[in-house]
């Protein structure tokens, strides 16, 4: 089951990617966005074909670029905030010692992540609902900080969003990510918790273009 529903994952995520960058109609801070997706088409795509490559020292390398180029990608997500504010006009985020804030807010995430996670990692084998892939051989000691930061600006940024834009869906698919994440689900399956994070990546997609398009006809409202 495991396998067939990451094989979907990673065709859903090169379907927003082609919508995205169909819809481009201006390369701005959110295009940030197109690294995420790349990582997750790659993370995803990996664990699909994990049990064909099998188990050895190739399937542990492509694991192991999972697990950076989640270190990277994933705090740009703060980057695309920046940017979907910015595109909105939302006046204060056009500050210049905000964007740098922003800036600084990316760096220190990736930084965490390698310290923390990344950097002297070591890697063990699981295979799982059908599933083989390499996971970290230590426990987790607690939620992963840096994702929990990134859901902070991510909320943050949906409120803002709602509230001045009038532009609801990123908020929506911020707050179901983090709470589908959190909440245990009685199912055998590991995957099925990434259906969360496909929704909040569809909306960010849906947010990107949304906001383009009232940013070329000048329909935003302040």
């Amino acid at each position: 089951m495991d396998t067939a529903l990451y094989f979907f994952f990673t065709a859903a995520y090169i379907g927003l990617t082609i919508w995205g960058v169909t819809q481009q109609r201006s390369w701005n801070f959110t295009a940030f966005l197109y690294l995420v997706l790349v990582g997750l088409i790659y993370d995803n795509g990996i664990i699909a074909i994990g049990k064909y490559i099998g188990e050895g020292s190739v399937l542990e390398s492509l694991n192991l670029l999972r697990f950076w180029s989640h270190a990277f990608f994933t705090p740009l997500l703060v980057l695309f905030c920046w940017g979907a504010m910015n595109l909105a006009h939302i006046r204060w985020a056009r500050q210049r010692a905000v964007f740098y804030g922003f800036m600084l807010y990316t760096a220190a995430l990736i930084i965490i992540e390698l310290a923390l996670e990344t950097w002297s990692l070591e890697l063990m084998t699981e295979q799982q609902y059908g599933v083989l892939r390499y996971v970290s051989a230590e426990p987790a000691s607690g939620p992963p900080i840096m994702v929990l930061l990134v859901t902070v600006a991510l909320v943050f940024t949906g409120a803002v969003l709602w509230r001045k834009a009038g532009w609801k869906w990123m908020l929506i698919g911020a707050v179901i990510m983090g709470i589908g994440s959190a909440v245990p689900i009685p199912v055998d399956s590991s995957a099925v918790t990434n259906a969360f994070e496909l929704f909040l990546l569809f909306t960010l997609v849906w947010t990107k273009n949304r906001l383009e398009t009232n940013e070329k006809s000048k329909g935003f409202k302040k």
